[in-house]
């Protein structure tokens, strides 16, 4: 097998990127491997640290902060992925920290359908129970479950909640409609039949739309639970500006995949959500509902 492909994307991680290359040679143990990193234009010493702890890694500077998915394009493009006739390609977040065969078992995992393996991943911290990272695809009804009894209890219903909650997923070899981008392997074919990844997804929902393409052209997402990573978390949950974005790329790739009807019901159930909870004095959800109820909210949305 041709050795997989690390795929990293950095914007000011100096701080966390001595612990993810630390970890890397235990993640990818029993692997040939190469480390690939596009740079969005760090302000720190991203570059120097990577330069420093890894030299042997092919660093790409985009320039510009050019959001996650620009940034992985880079780095595929660096790779020579493109044409699927090279290894797995394994895209992670910096601040992820793979557990001792954490790749080999994804790898291991990909085939047989399976075009994105993914791993339990687990908060920094709080290492006893897994996160709940698989996702079913967004619906009316899902939306609506969300925003009146909260997306953590409507997760035990399939028709109310994106979110998969039931243990037993998280036990064993599940598919879902797409999961948690912190860390996926990709297979050659996978690759090679999606091609890249869609830049207009600043930040968020990029990994949804991704995983959702693969599953339209047959390649399936799936969790491998004997591969375990911890991933030290995003400012998503607490920052108003990163959350609106989210928002609005999720009802942005909601209207890629349905009609006008459907996206307006559904943009309705988001803002309800989004409202019932500014409601509650929470700042991220107030600006996030705000922004639902600007004309012209969802066109391409600039990243921060």
């Amino acid at each position: 097998m041709s050795p997989v492909a690390v795929i990293v994307v950095t914007w000011n991680s100096a701080s966390v990127l001595p612990g993810f290359l630390a970890a890397l040679p235990e993640g990818m143990a029993g692997l040939d491997w190469r480390l690939v990193v596009a740079d969005n234009d760090s302000a720190d010493d991203t570059v120097e640290v990577l330069r420093s702890l890894a030299p042997d890694a092919t660093v790409v500077q985009t320039g510009r902060n050019a959001g996650y998915a620009a940034g992985v394009n880079a780095a595929l493009r660096a790779a020579g992925e493109w044409d699927g006739g090279h290894g797995p390609v394994l895209v992670c977040n910096p601040d992820i920290r793979m557990r001792q065969g954490c790749a080999k078992r994804l790898v291991d995992r990909l085939g047989g359908g399976v075009g994105i393996a993914v791993p339990l991943l687990y908060d920094e911290g709080r290492e006893d129970t897994p996160l709940h990272s698989l996702r079913r695809e967004s619906s009316v009804s899902r939306a609506l479950g969300e925003a009146l009894i909260g997306n953590r209890r409507a997760g035990r219903f399939p028709s109310l909640s994106e979110l998969v909650t039931d243990p037993a997923a998280y036990r064993g070899p599940t598919r879902a409609d797409w999961a948690t981008g912190a860390l996926m392997a990709l297979s050659p074919g996978c690759v090679a039949a999606c091609g890249p990844w869609d830049e207009s997804f600043f930040l968020y929902s990029e990994e949804t739309e991704y995983c959702l393409r693969a599953r339209d052209r047959g390649y399936a997402t799936q969790l491998e639970p004997t591969a375990e990573a911890v991933h030290l978390g995003g400012d998503s949950r607490v920052s108003p500006r990163l959350w609106t974005l989210l928002t609005l790329n999720r009802v942005r790739l909601y209207r890629r995949r349905h009609g006008a009807l459907a996206t307006a019901c559904f943009r309705g159930a988001v803002f309800l959500r989004e409202a019932s909870r500014a409601a509650l004095g929470r700042a991220a959800s107030r600006a996030a509902a705000l922004a639902l109820l600007r004309p012209g909210a969802l066109r391409a949305v600039p990243g921060p």
